[in-house]
């Protein structure tokens, strides 16, 4: 089977000078905005703990975003062809990155914690059909750390 690529740009712009750049630690902000042509700006900063701005997306969650959101889209096209009908999805995903002494850190876990609703289907069909998805998630195929699933599913 052939291999398929495919290619990815973004521009990520650096917000946070405040006038004298990275002159200090803490002269500067860590605001950036994430762009891509035709798609809204996603205003992102540092984690809070990192000096970043509470109020914009950081690294650490839209990572937890992508993983999550992949894991969704390939679960919902096993339910679709499987004949398993969601009416609802919602995960609410959590991780934990640990720090090294030198500043250095890594995601050890990630957990994600799909509420899937039917409005036909088998319910274990439902359940089982998470592994698929989770076994060909790009994302969860591209990261070093492991990602447990925590499915609830609601019958109709």
């Amino acid at each position: 089977m052939a291999e398929h690529e495919h290619h990815y740009k973004i521009k990520v712009t650096w917000t946070g000078n405040r006038g004298t750049g990275t002159s200090g630690y803490r002269e500067y902000d860590r605001t950036h905005v994430i762009s891509a042509e035709g798609k809204p700006d996603i205003d992102g900063s540092a984690d809070p703990a990192f000096r970043g701005d509470v109020t914009r997306w950081n690294p650490e969650e839209l990572l937890l975003a992508s993983v999550s959101a992949c894991h969704k889209l390939w679960y919902l096209h096993f339910c679709a062809v499987s004949g398993v009908v969601v009416a609802d999805y919602v995960d609410e995903p959590e991780g934990t990155m640990v720090l090294s002494r030198d500043g250095a850190g890594h995601f050890t876990e990630v957990a994600l914690k799909p509420v899937v609703t039917l409005s036909k289907g088998d319910p274990q069909t439902a359940l089982e059909l998470h592994e698929e998805a989770h076994e060909k998630c790009f994302i969860a195929n591209s990261v070093k750390f492991p990602i447990r699933i925590e499915p609830v599913i609601k019958p109709a």
